[in-house]
């Protein structure tokens, strides 16, 4: 009786182990997340030049025809020849649902960066490009469509490779027999700083004020324009880069417990503080490659998700992985819509001075409500 008792519990106790900590609060920021996304998907698809009824455009993306169409997928996915379809499946699939999917890519990857920049840094302030990711990533972008146009068609891996030589100046500049969260902050400030004023002068030397919106663009992140391709681009590296956040949350709570702590139980500090970074910088330049520089969403959803799940990082990179996108795709709707409903006109705003429009106020309001905020 007691062996059976044993055998019995012995895999309740396993399943414990893995998915206790997906607990009630989590599973309720998941689903209302996929709520929020869905939600912002059907408005973006919802309204466009080609005119619809709402109806009609949700039917083309819930059209079965489509959604289990194997080569559909595949041409998508892989690259090829769409199979035909109907006029609005068509544009509905092929224009309009890649901006909310890239979206939601970009999401993704820059709130799990923010959250893993924020444990590596043991601050709740850090954001994904607190090392200097950004402003890299930034210069180069300018560069190449100010001084080397000729280029520009390899501009998202430019701006990648962009962000990771600023990561690695920023580690250069910090290491002194290691380095330290407040180090990697300062140089990254440092980094930031001087790679900013660069951007600025280059804008000086563009003659063409179209290459100056374009670059403007780049820098203040845009969704517009965005298709299959970015799709493609992107999602071979947020898989990857989701997949090494989950695989190192236990080490990103051992380092929240402080450097001592972290080497007394028998952890290498420095080459786990390097290794995580790398994922950070892989999931920013991931994002950075197809939307440009999109910033607060880094910084908001990791705080969010922090105070609604708490700090363990097996729930908090989950939570940034739901609610990371649909704060993106929130935003976009505002980017792509907001011009309309306020002013009458098509125009678009990039969904980087949206995300800062509400990530200021934000942390203004936290700022006013929280006695401490800095160190997590």
């Amino acid at each position: 009786m007691a062996t059976g008792t044993s055998s019995d519990t012995e895999p309740t106790g396993r399943r414990e182990q893995w998915f206790g900590w997906f607990d009630g609060s989590l599973f309720t920021l998941c689903v209302g997340s996929l709520a929020v996304i869905v939600g912002g998907g059907l408005v973006q698809v919802s309204f466009g030049a080609f005119s619809m009824s709402i109806i009609e455009a949700w039917q083309a993306v819930f059209n079965p025809e489509v959604v289990f169409n194997a080569r559909a997928w595949e041409a998508w996915l892989l690259g090829g020849e769409v199979p035909e379809m109907n006029k609005r499946s068509l544009i509905v699939w092929n224009i309009r649902l890649p901006r909310v999917f890239v979206g939601m890519l970009v999401g993704m990857n820059l709130a799990v960066s923010g959250s893993i920049f924020q444990a590596v840094t043991r601050n709740e302030l850090a954001s994904p490009f607190i090392l200097g990711v950004s402003s890299g990533a930034g210069l180069m972008i300018l560069l190449t469509l100010v001084v080397l146009s000729g280029l520009s068609a390899f501009l998202p891996i430019i701006a990648s490779v962009g962000g990771a030589i600023a990561f690695l100046i920023v580690y250069a500049i910090a290491w002194k027999n290691g380095t330290s969260p407040v180090r990697l902050v300062l140089a990254g400030v440092i980094v930031g700083t001087v790679f900013s004023s660069l951007q600025t002068a280059l804008f000086f030397f563009a003659d063409d004020i179209g290459v100056v919106q374009s670059a403007i663009a780049w820098t203040t992140g845009s969704l517009t324009g965005t298709d299959w391709e970015q799709v493609r681009m992107a999602l071979p590296w947020t898989a990857v880069a989701m997949l090494l956040a989950l695989v190192g949350s236990r080490q990103l709570n051992v380092l929240l417990l402080g450097e001592r702590t972290a080497s007394s139980l028998g952890m290498d500090v420095e080459k786990v503080r390097f290794a995580l970074s790398g994922v950070a910088v892989l999931a920013a330049a991931a994002s950075i490659a197809v939307a440009g520089i999109v910033g607060f969403v880094g910084l908001i959803v990791p705080h969010v998700v922090r105070n609604i799940v708490g700090s363990d990082y097996k729930k908090l990179v989950v939570g940034c992985v739901f609610a990371g996108p649909a704060l993106m795709v929130v935003a976009d709707v505002g980017a792509r819509l907001g011009m309309t409903v306020i002013a009458g006109s098509d125009a678009q705003i990039p969904v980087g001075i949206v995300t800062g429009l509400v990530g200021g106020p934000y942390f203004l309001y936290l700022m006013r409500k929280q006695e401490r905020m800095g160190e997590i």
